[in-house]
């Protein structure tokens, strides 16, 4: 059996040692069972190997700023920290092991940051909200109840379902964005090759046959060069507009407008109101499930509402629920929420298993959203389409007029 090399806290202090196991799970086991926590556990062969990465390693300075990660990032750690900590490695030796991960990554350098302060004495929850804004307000909440209870395991799980929803719905609203976005690029850039160069040229050939170009000819004509000559003009209005409305948007009392506005849109709006009813559903189902009470769990949720405009109105939602109102009561006086999710809610109550009644509500308000985002992707790839075949249609209805009016001329 492989002979591996430990150097542990135990209760006369640091000590070091050796064991032999099947594989690093089992050493992790043994060492449990005496009661010490590992710091270090390493195959016996790797031990040079490692020693000269560390030296390697130490001569490199670690990041001093914030560590970003992408959600994908985030999703990734969260999955392989629950891993380890429910196979019983111990915290500390978990962000070891991912320590010594072969990509070079931010995980990689987020873990050896965290290890660092957990090892320092810092607890993981404040070692990770002052270490990366990516994982935000509601894990590290999450995270020091799971340290206060004893169920960090269970709380990661949990998380990390949870973040591979928002992933899985983010990419699934950018999906259905992208190819109505590549139309518009396409369509766009025919336009401007049918006005700034085939139009002119036809136009040519028309002056030298002594033709006259038709009326809709000449209108554009006259756009192809008032945009050659003043485009400049359009750049900087269109780039002191963008400022102007960043600048806009800045501004604390434009936030609650805008999000307003978002809402109201017609198509995407049902959608981000959807998107908001299941991350509502989820968030409360996590939070409850793990022990947390409503008030404290509506609390952390309102914290992790996106849209401004929202957030206020469950501002509302809690304070009925603190005065002792029924949480589906409170949520029907705000007019925010549809009768359905109401009454799944109520449903929630009168059985008293609230974490599975708002989880069965958040599969359902999920399989509506991606019904919704099938019919937006349904109804706007043909709509697009067929603005770009009229605006085609449109540039080559000119382009034959001019070439029959040339024909004309020359006949």
């Amino acid at each position: 059996m492989p002979l591996f090399t430990y150097s542990a806290l135990g209760p006369s202090g640091m000590i070091t040692g050796e064991l032999t196991a099947s594989d690093r799970g089992e050493a992790f086991a043994l060492l449990g069972k005496k009661k010490i926590q590992p710091i270090k556990l390493e195959a016996a062969s790797e031990v040079k190997t490692t020693s000269k990465a560390k030296t390697k390693a130490s001569a490199e300075p670690l990041q001093s700023g914030p560590i970003k990660l992408k959600l994908a990032q985030v999703v990734l750690f969260i999955e392989e920290l629950a891993d380890l900590v429910s196979a019983g490695i111990q915290l500390e030796p978990a962000l070891a092991t991912m320590e010594r991960r072969r990509e070079l990554s931010g995980i990689k350098t987020l873990a050896t940051v965290l290890r660092g302060k957990v090892r320092d004495g810092m607890s993981f929850s404040k070692a990770v909200a002052s270490t990366s804004p990516s994982f935000g307000n509601l894990f590290c909440a999450l995270v020091s109840a799971g340290e206060a209870s004893g169920s960090m395991s269970t709380i990661l799980k949990r998380q990390a379902a949870y973040m591979r929803s928002l992933a899985a719905l983010r990419s699934k609203v950018l999906a259905a964005m992208l190819y109505p976005a590549f139309l518009v690029v396409a369509a766009v850039g025919v336009s401007l090759m049918f006005v700034l160069y085939l139009i002119p040229k036809l136009t040519e050939m028309l002056d030298s046959t002594g033709g006259k170009l038709p009326f809709l000819a000449q209108v554009m004509l006259k756009a192809s060069e008032v945009f050659k000559s003043t485009w400049w003009m359009f750049l900087i209005a269109g780039i002191a507009g963008f400022i102007l409305f960043r600048a806009w948007l800045a501004r604390p009392e434009s936030a609650i407008p805008w999000a307003r506005f978002k809402l109201r849109l017609p198509l995407f709006g049902a959608i981000f109101k959807a998107r908001f009813y299941v991350q509502f559903l989820e968030t409360m189902a996590n939070l409850l499930g793990n022990g947390l009470t409503i008030v404290q769990s509506m609390q952390l949720t309102h914290q992790a509402i996106e849209n401004p405009h929202l957030q206020r109105e469950f501002e509302a939602v809690q304070r009925h629920v603190g005065e002792g109102v029924s949480l589906s009561r409170a949520l029907d006086r705000s007019g925010q929420f549809p009768p359905l999710l109401l009454d799944m809610v109520n449903v929630g109550e009168q059985t008293g298993d609230m974490p599975a009644a708002l989880s069965r509500a958040a599969e359902r308000f999920d399989r509506e959203l991606s019904k919704k985002i099938d019919t937006l992707a349904a109804c706007i790839q043909p709509l697009i389409v067929f603005i770009m075949a009229g605006m085609v249609g449109f540039m080559a209805y000119i382009m034959m007029s001019t070439i029959f009016e040339t024909i004309s001329s020359i006949k």
